[in-house]
C-alpha cells in the first residue's frame, strides 16, 4: 500500500512537472506569427474567445496556456478590445500585457481646407472605410439640418472600429473652440464663418487671406455686392445638385440665394469648411482700402482700390492666358 501511495506521488509529481514545464513553454516561448497579422478583438469578448483568436491566426501557440496565464494573472477582465497588428516576435506574456494596455493600431486622416460637408463626408467614409450613410446620420444627429461650414478642416486620430460621432464632434468642437476665442457673440461668430468660407474658396496662399477678407469687409461697408465666383457655384450646385466645372457668363445673372452676383450681403450660410487661418483672417481683415482682386497668372492675385487699377490688372491677366494659350499651339 506504501508503494503504490509513493508510486502515485512519483507519477503525481511527474505529471505536475510536465504541466508545468508545458505551461512555461508555451508561455515563455517566442513567437511570431509567419506573416503580419491585423486582428480586431471585438467589444466584449472574453478571455476564451480572445484566445480562440489568437490561436487561429498564428498569434499564439496555444489557446488553453492563454486561458490558464490570464486566469492565473487575473488580467482576463482588463483585455481591450480594438484592431492589434501582430508582426514582431513575442511571449504570450508580452501578448498579454499589450492587451491590457489596449496598444491598438492608430490611424490619420487629413481633411483639406474648402470642402464642402458632403465632399468631407465622402472622404471620411472612403479614407476610414466605413459607410457613407452612417456619417450621414451621425452629422445630422450633431447638427441637424444646419451642417454647411460647421467642421474644422484638420489631421485627425482615429482607431478602428471607427467611433464615427465622435469624429465628427471633435470637428465641429474644433471649430467652435476657435471662433469662441474670436467672438463671444454668435451672431458675429457665424458671420465669421461665412466670410471665412468664402476667403477659403478664393485663395490658399496665407498672406493673401487677410486682403481677400479686407475685400469682403470693405464691399459690405459700402453696400457693394460681393461678386465672387464661388458663391455662385456653390448656389448652382446647391439648387441644382451639380456644377459643370467652369462659370460661365451667364451663371453669373442666375440667381440663387447664395450668389453674391445678384445679391447684396453675405450668403446664408458657409459655402465650405473654413480652416482655422482663414476662420482668424475673416476676424481680423488687413487695413487696406482694396475693393477688387483677380488672378495674377501665378497662382496668386492682384488686388486694387480703385475699378480703373483692376480694369488694368484684369487685361493684364487676360493678355498673359492669351500668351499662355499661343505658346500651347
Amino acid at each position: 500500500m506504501k508503494k503504490l501511495f509513493l508510486f502515485s506521488l512519483i507519477v503525481g509529481l511527474l505529471l505536475a512537472g510536465l504541466a508545468a514545464g508545458w505551461f512555461y513553454i508555451q508561455t515563455g516561448a517566442v513567437h511570431a506569427p509567419q506573416q503580419s497579422v491585423e486582428l480586431m478583438i471585438p467589444k466584449g469578448a472574453g478571455a476564451i474567445k480572445i484566445a480562440q483568436l489568437l490561436e487561429q491566426h498564428d498569434v499564439i501557440i496555444s489557446s488553453r496556456a492563454f486561458r490558464l496565464k490570464v486566469r492565473l494573472d487575473g488580467s482576463g477582465g482588463r483585455l481591450r478590445s480594438g484592431l492589434y497588428r501582430f508582426d514582431q516576435p513575442a511571449t504570450m506574456a508580452q501578448i498579454i500585457v499589450r492587451l491590457e494596455q489596449g496598444d491598438i493600431m492608430h490611424f490619420q486622416v487629413t481633411v483639406p481646407e474648402g470642402l464642402r460637408t458632403d465632399e468631407v463626408l465622402h472622404l471620411l467614409a472612403e479614407k476610414t472605410g466605413t459607410s457613407l450613410s452612417d456619417w450621414k446620420a451621425a452629422i445630422k444627429t450633431i447638427l441637424q439640418a444646419d451642417t454647411e461650414g460647421r467642421l474644422l478642416p484638420e489631421t485627425y486620430q482615429y482607431t478602428k472600429p471607427v467611433r464615427i460621432e465622435q469624429m465628427l464632434k471633435s470637428m465641429v468642437d474644433g471649430q467652435r473652440k476657435i471662433l469662441a476665442e474670436l467672438s463671444s457673440d454668435t451672431v458675429v461668430q457665424n458671420k465669421l464663418r461665412i466670410m471665412a468660407s468664402i476667403i477659403e474658396k478664393e485663395t490658399m496662399i496665407a498672406k493673401e487671406r487677410p486682403l481677400v477678407a479686407a475685400v469682403i469687409r470693405n464691399r459690405l461697408q459700402k453696400g457693394m455686392p460681393l461678386q465672387m465666383d464661388p458663391t455662385v457655384i456653390y448656389g448652382i450646385w446647391k439648387t441644382t445638385g451639380s456644377f459643370s466645372g467652369n462659370i460661365h457668363k451667364k451663371d453669373l445673372s442666375t440667381d440663387t440665394p447664395w450668389s453674391t452676383y445678384t445679391r447684396k450681403g453675405l450668403p446664408p450660410t458657409p459655402i465650405s469648411n473654413p480652416g482655422a487661418a482663414s476662420l482668424r483672417a475673416a476676424a481680423a481683415p488687413a487695413k487696406v482700402p482694396f475693393l477688387y482682386f483677380v488672378a495674377d497668372g501665378s497662382g496668386g492675385h492682384q488686388f486694387a482700390a480703385t475699378l480703373a487699377d483692376h480694369q488694368a490688372n484684369v487685361a493684364r491677366w487676360v493678355r498673359m492666358e492669351r500668351q499662355r494659350q499661343n505658346k500651347r499651339k
